[in-house]
């Protein structure tokens, strides 16, 4: 590119791209850097798109600090870029006698954590929540945890980045780095890029990038969560996100409302090596089916719309691996789980912070560019339901002709991959998974998106 950048952010999922956002309104040059053909082709891709308290966080520890400035943020800013907000709560159900004398501890532990917690007794439960399973006994209730668009927050954060000067980069690989003389030198795919600083979001590849800096502190081991997706019949069955007792390796498997007006059930919590295929498989689907029907009975009388999985970038660490190293003017930024989308906003100021305390002063934009994204969410107006609105290609999701049209010409960040285009819209991710609509949202992509050329011939 033959241009020198303050910063370079390897890595475009949530985390990287609230990093890119908090260095351009700090007044930083900063470029994005991504291998994949749009932003959130990774772990980010994939989860459950609740917005955290922070309640059962480690007291004292840095995810539990970030998670709670997180939220905040979120909630302060989420109007201006146009994200949406529901303020469901969540209810932490115990189902057993052992489950039932954890509940203490985890008020404690909240209590600590400065999020107040409600308790319930079973009857008070059932007339919270009227079809749960017989088995339930008791719960917390936790009343700011919230849903919110996975997908929507961070192409907000790029596009404001983007809005605001920064350089995003897709569908390029870092090959190689070199540093000399304060600077890094980092070979790509089709470039060179030059920068002071390296900021590392690589999630899931993040020990791999770590090694060019120093011999990596962390290993990656990917942890596989599958999840249902139930159609939306199945969205009243509960009025607030549904929380089991969590585990010291996972939160468990929860059912939540989605902002899409579906129900969720999952995740499922499975090591594996691969770091870029997360399958399905039948045998732990059919066990997270059983699961959900024993929490919610009558799930058994709703139809299953779509299944997938995602990988979260566990380490050998129960915290998050984030530190600046003076002498190779890099910032690590790893082992972020699945309190990442929750947390960005607080993880990217405080990359901030250690960018000015090791590196030297920011300098704030005084008025910087506010873009908003569109609206995907069932809880407000989208463009099908205006009067003159263009002609539906996906009935299911409701997503018109324009909306297509509005993600593939984005001037900031438009849709680089038929994934990117679905996650911008929602098309194809409806109840016949794109039988009826894939034909004409990929006429409308030919040429466009990579791999379409030839296929829009035989669609």
């Amino acid at each position: 590119m033959g241009r020198n950048f303050d910063v370079a952010i390897v890595g475009a999922g949530v985390v990287g791209a609230a990093v890119f956002r908090e260095a351009v309104l700090s007044g930083l040059s900063a470029v994005l850097i991504e291998r994949g053909p749009d932003i959130l082709e990774g772990a980010s891709k994939a989860n459950s798109a609740i917005l955290h308290t922070g309640f059962d966080c480690k007291p004292a520890t840095l995810e539990h600090t970030l998670v709670q400035q997180g939220h905040a943020r979120y909630c302060s800013v989420h109007q201006r870029l146009g994200l949406p907000l529901l303020r469901v709560g969540a209810t932490l159900v115990a189902w057993n006698n052992d489950d039932l004398a954890s509940l203490d501890t985890i008020a404690r532990t909240a209590s600590r954590n400065g999020v107040p917690l409600t308790r319930l007794d079973r009857a008070a439960l059932v007339a919270r929540e009227p079809n749960l399973g017989p088995s339930a006994l008791g719960a917390l209730v936790v009343e700011n945890e919230s849903v919110i668009d996975p997908w929507s927050a961070p192409l907000a954060y790029v596009s404001q980045a983007v809005a605001n000067g920064g350089v995003l980069l897709r569908s390029t690989a870092v090959t190689d780095a070199r540093f000399a003389d304060g600077s890094w030198t980092i070979g790509t795919n089709p470039s060179t890029i030059r920068a002071r600083v390296v900021i590392n979001c690589a999630g899931l590849q993040g020990d791999l990038v770590e090694a060019i800096a120093r011999p990596s502190p962390f290993t990656i081991r990917p942890r596989k969560g599958q999840f249902i997706v139930y159609d939306k019949s199945a969205h009243g069955l509960v009025s607030s996100i549904i929380l089991p007792v969590p585990t010291p390796v996972t939160k468990g498997v929860v059912i939540t409302r989605t902002a899409f007006g579906n129900l969720l059930l999952g995740p499922t919590a499975e090591p594996q090596d691969d770091r870029d295929n997360a399958t399905l498989t039948q045998g732990e689907l059919q066990a997270l089916i059983r699961a959900g029907e024993k929490i919610l009975p009558d799930l058994a009388h709703h139809d299953i719309t779509a299944a997938y999985a995602g990988l979260r970038p566990a380490t050998e660490h129960a915290d998050y691996q984030i530190e600046a190293l003076a002498a190779r003017h890099w910032i690590t930024v790893g082992g972020i789980r699945s309190t990442g989308l929750t947390a960005a906003l607080g993880i990217s100021a405080h990359v901030m912070a250690l960018y000015e305390d090791t590196f030297g002063p920011l300098r704030p934009l005084p008025d910087p560019l506010w873009p908003t994204v569109p609206n995907l969410t069932q809880a407000l107006p989208r463009s099908a339901s205006r009067p003159g609105r263009s002609p539906i290609v996906c009935h299911c999701e409701a997503v018109t002709q324009s909306d297509i049209a509005a993600a593939l010409d984005d001037p900031l960040v438009p849709a680089g991959s038929i994934g990117g285009l679905r996650r911008r819209t929602r098309c194809m991710m409806g109840r016949c998974q794109g039988f009826y609509c894939t034909r004409r949202v990929v006429e409308l992509a030919c040429g466009r998106l990579p791999g379409l050329e030839a296929a829009s011939h035989d669609a």
